[in-house]
């Protein structure tokens, strides 16, 4: 039987907000654009809780991460709309955003490749812009994992990232979501310097 590990959480409010990005139904899943999703899927299954709880218009679970009570969110607003679901976690318990890691897509960078920042523009990204633009902010960490690019220039953006990886690719997403835990437990714990030294 698998069981929420309500018992190890920390006492007290949740202090981080982790936030994978991508777009609900079966339709999307294991495309390039849910990407956060699949990083979100990896980190519960790290430890050992589920992500099912219906709240700020999105699926949560809580998390203890290096003696930090984290609040774990997949957005169910549509990519788009991020923001929302940020936003009405971020505000309930009162995270900044500094406190608030957001995970998703990119495609400037090979796929499963990723780079970690502790802060920066939206690169075009429509769930950031919906994020910055409803926290008011652009100063929130974030990890970016590789999607790849375009085939062709003249290949349409909005198809290539709602496809999905071929079996190779989705062997690097598995190791790359690896990484990806293991970069978000760092930035938890206060060390985004480290994990940017050791995954950029």
């Amino acid at each position: 039987m698998f069981f929420l590990r309500k018992k190890n959480l920390p006492a007290g409010p949740v202090e981080y907000i982790i936030a994978g990005l991508g777009n609900p139904g079966r339709k999307y899943e294991n495309t390039r654009h849910n990407t956060g999703f699949i990083f979100m899927d990896a980190l519960a299954g790290d430890l050992g809780v589920r992500i099912d709880k219906i709240q700020f218009k999105g699926l949560t679970g809580q998390a203890d991460i290096d003696g930090h009570r984290c609040l774990l969110l997949k957005p169910q607003t549509f990519m788009n709309n991020s923001g929302e679901s940020l936003k009405a976690a971020a505000s309930f318990y009162k995270v900044p955003s500094e406190k608030i890691i957001v995970v998703f897509d990119d495609i400037s960078l090979p796929v499963g490749k990723i780079r970690v920042r502790r802060k920066g523009t939206d690169g075009g990204h429509n769930g950031l812009k919906s994020i910055i633009y409803l926290l008011n902010s652009d100063c929130f960490p974030r990890v970016k994992i590789g999607i790849g690019g375009k085939p062709h220039p003249d290949y349409d953006l909005a198809d290539w990232v709602l496809s999905a990886f071929s079996e190779e690719e989705a062997k690097l997403m598995d190791e790359a979501a690896k990484t990806g835990v293991d970069a978000v437990k760092l930035i938890v714990s206060g060390k985004i310097d480290e994990a940017m030294n050791r995954f950029n």
